[in-house]
């Protein structure tokens, strides 16, 4: 029986498999993902057996609990506001040692175990990402009513994006994984929501998906009730959704990523939680998924 149901699954994923080889996914992992153990190896493993199925990865990841515990330790203050960081001078070098040291190197390594030939990148490589800083705004936050004028310092905010290097890496049988800082015409360095990032790739490449892989599992109406799953949304329902306010926090630039992935064409974004075991090849090999599917707008 066991044989038979293995066999079975095998044929429900080859019309997948066939779509989907050779076409590029952008895969964007949050940092607590991002942590050596059992969690990172079932992640790395689903990616490397996408990568055998010739299907080209960009991997994209965060850093913000790295960047928070080693802030913590260095006695470096965090600050926030409606879920985006603020990135002062000190916060500055915490997340570049964070993002392109720490987690970069172990996430390329744990990939290096699988046996995918990965390559540690960030968006100042190549000019890969370019951005301006972010200005001085007058924001609110939905999950509390208030308003408050924020300089968020050294975070910037994509204007360019060159996959030329990605390409090549891709073309050479590899797969990159980007960090998200990037720079200014000038070579300043910046912060950058890695949501952001990896939305910003995805439509510079035009890749066929984009998946958002969090430890929630999905958009819920009520995060302590997995029956508010919402699995299939289009942009004006989940509009209608932050608006009720049913969705707060670090949420909300996460949908703010994924509606730009979609509005730039990228035709379906993916949301689903990686602390979950072999999500990701549920979400790309079975009609009935297990995360969050947007779309643009749904089929009439």
């Amino acid at each position: 029986m066991h044989l038979q149901a293995s066999l079975q699954a095998l044929r429900t994923a080859i019309p997948y498999i066939r779509a989907y080889k050779g076409r590029v996914f952008v895969v964007k992992l949050s940092g607590r993902l991002c942590e050596p153990g059992k969690t990172l190896d079932n992640l790395v493993d689903q990616v490397a057996l996408l990568y055998q199925l010739g299907i080209r990865l960009v991997v994209v990841h965060g850093g913000g609990e790295q960047a928070d515990a080693l802030a913590q330790r260095l006695g470096v203050p965090r600050q926030s506001f409606a879920g985006r960081r603020i990135t002062d001078d000190a916060t500055l070098e915490v997340v570049k040692m964070a993002l392109a040291g720490t987690v970069n190197t172990n996430l390329v390594a744990a990939l290096r175990k699988a046996g995918v030939s990965a390559v540690g990148l960030s968006g100042v490589d190549s000019r890969l990402v370019t951005v301006n800083r972010r200005p001085v705004q007058e924001m609110r936050d939905p999950s509390t009513g208030e308003t408050r004028t924020v300089d968020f310092g050294h975070v910037g905010d994509v204007v360019g994006v060159d996959v030329t290097v990605l390409r090549n890496v891709l073309d050479a049988g590899h797969v990159p994984v980007v960090c998200s800082l990037a720079a200014d015409a000038a070579g300043r360095i910046f912060n950058v929501n890695a949501d952001t990032v990896a939305a910003e790739i995805a439509i510079a490449i035009q890749a066929a998906k984009y998946f958002l892989i969090a430890t929630v599992d999905g958009v819920m109406r009520d995060l302590s009730d997995h029956s508010t799953l919402q699995t299939y949304l289009d942009l004006d329902e989940l509009g209608a959704l932050i608006e009720s306010g049913a969705i707060s926090g670090g949420m909300l630039p996460k949908l703010a990523a994924c509606s730009a992935a979609l509005r730039g064409g990228v035709p379906r974004v993916h949301i689903i939680n990686g602390l979950t075991p072999d999500t990701l090849l549920a979400e790309v090999f079975t009609n009935e998924g297990c995360g969050t599917l947007l779309v643009a707008k749904r089929a009439s």
